[in-house]
């Protein structure tokens, strides 16, 4: 069931609304030479300097969170891969599977996700919307098998190959030549990105552009994770998402809605290099836990461990108090640990509500590994210890992860104006429902980048900064954490964590 949705009292002037997603793209990385056409946007509209991802920096928990407004314990999606006993007890599952995104709103009454998406909300209101992704995570943003108002069944959502409603892949394969979606990923990752582009402007909007779009790229995520940021293939995927960008601004253009819309360019989270591979299930079962990704019998104690690249899950069985304690006491003895959350009050950690990931399906100890601002074999900045075989990977609390690129341009938005004040991917979504007049079915974590757009002033609130520590002296332990966070009135943003050597 779709929400009830009220006009607000003021809305933008454009008509339409372009949301394009290129997934782990670093701000530095933008450049005249790599990608000219973002380059410009950015110029010509605003470029929001100080952005940051949700934590955990990561793809669906970002995507949730653009399309929501909200943070990670309130939207439900925490991390890429959780625990759900009630969807599968013998390991983690994908939040974006489709079979899991089916169970879990059998489970939950329909909110397997907890709060409604952009795409529902904007339906809701009676207008259809148009969501393509060559990665399974726009899944998230539209994720209804059944379609009862006439909004929702001119909506389309295209996700990896597959689409809702079935019918609708006829006009992306016709924009295609015929052809369906590559099979094969490469890196770069041009034709699968170029197909989704060209699905969208060509096919979806054959017939006219709706009130909100959605395009998400696979790259530089793809290839940057495969060789690292600042590679040649990187560089290169850098190039090849900018022309699929272009060929949107020009199909505006061809249609004479590019003065009548405001396009986002976004990414999910930024990204590192991987400096060393760790294990951590096979550390933890060498000193002693019953630790393991894929349990076959869980018992009280064991413990579920999720890698989730810079960052990791643990679940302990029964949560039983002494394990989740010598849990902590492992993680604050390594070297490869950076901040420790816990869902009890342990000292030297900080609590799960720190961060905003407290959800009813939070882990037990959620540990972003630590991390260096050296430099890569191409001379971009950024390594941690990462619980991955991958060159390249995200997920964690360093500045490299939790700092992102977004850049607005439109009717709406200022012209050639770099907003300094901190902003987040929590922004997008009351920002999109102003502009289109929409009001939010409940008060949203972000905040509406009223700084940046014509004809609204600025927060009166000045921006704050904060640093967090926690420590634990005891025994031969000598353990120091901090975490920095931003905030513009009681809109939150995290900046950076870190063990303190």
């Amino acid at each position: 069931m779709l929400p009830v949705i009220g006009l607000a009292a003021e809305k933008g002037e454009a008509e339409h609304v372009v949301v394009v997603v290129w997934d782990g793209m670093r701000p530095d990385f933008i450049s005249r030479e790599h990608t000219p056409t973002l380059y410009q946007l950015a110029q010509d509209g605003t470029f929001f300097q100080n952005h940051h991802p949700v934590y955990i920096s990561t793809t669906e928990v970002n995507g949730t969170a653009i399309n929501t407004g909200e943070h990670p314990e309130h939207s439900g999606i925490i991390a890429n891969k959780e625990y759900r006993p009630q969807i599968d007890k013998t390991k983690s599952i994908a939040m974006e599977d489709e079979d899991a995104v089916r169970q879990g709103d059998l489970i939950s009454g329909g909110h397997y996700i907890a709060v409604p998406t952009l795409a529902e909300i904007i339906q809701g209101a009676g207008f259809p919307t148009a969501i393509t992704g060559t990665k399974s995570v726009t899944l998230l943003l539209d994720r209804a098998e059944k379609r009862s108002t006439d909004s929702a069944k001119a909506s389309a959502d295209f996700f990896k190959g597959d689409i809702l409603p079935a019918s609708a892949m006829k006009m992306m394969v016709d924009a295609n030549d015929g052809q369906p979606f590559p099979d094969k990923i490469t890196f770069p990752n041009v034709a699968q990105d170029a197909w989704t582009t060209k699905g969208l402007t060509g096919g979806l909007w054959k017939n006219g552009v709706p009130k909100f779009s959605v395009l998400w790229m696979s790259d530089p995520d793809y290839t940057q994770h495969d060789t690292s940021p600042g590679s040649p293939e990187s560089l290169g995927a850098l190039e090849s998402i900018d022309r699929n960008l272009a060929v949107v601004l020009q199909t505006l253009e061809e249609k004479k809605l590019r003065e009548k819309t405001d396009v986002f360019v976004v990414s999910d989270h930024g990204f590192s290099t991987v400096e060393r591979s760790v294990d951590v299930a096979d550390l933890l079962k060498q000193a002693g836990f019953h630790a393991a990704k894929k349990l076959t019998n869980p018992q009280p104690g064991d413990i579920m461990v999720i890698g989730l690249g810079g960052s990791v899950s643990l679940y302990v069985i029964g949560h039983d108090e002494t394990i989740i304690r010598k849990l902590v006491e492992f993680f604050q003895a390594s070297d490869f640990a950076g901040v420790i959350f816990s869902h009890l009050a342990i000292e030297g950690t900080f609590p799960l509500e720190q961060v905003r990931v407290a959800s009813a399906n939070a882990p037990d100890v959620l540990v972003s590994l630590r991390w260096n601002a050296k430099t890569n074999a191409f001379g971009a900045p950024g390594m941690f210890a990462g619980d991955t075989n991958k060159k390249g990977a995200h997920g964690s609390l360093s500045p490299f992860d939790m700092h992102n690129t977004l850049a607005a341009a439109g009717p709406d938005f200022r012209r050639g104006f770099k907003d300094t004040l901190p902003t987040g991917n929590i922004d997008l979504a009351p920002t999109i429902l102003w502009i289109l007049g929409l009001q939010p079915p409940q008060k949203m974590d972000g905040r509406i980048l009223s700084e940046a757009v014509n004809g609204l002033e600025a927060p009166k609130s000045k921006p704050e900064q904060k640093t967090l520590e926690a420590a634990n002296d005891s025994g031969n332990l000598h353990w120091r954490q901090y975490l920095k966070t931003s905030s513009v009135g009681d809109t939150i943003y995290f900046d950076e964590g870190n063990a303190v050597k």
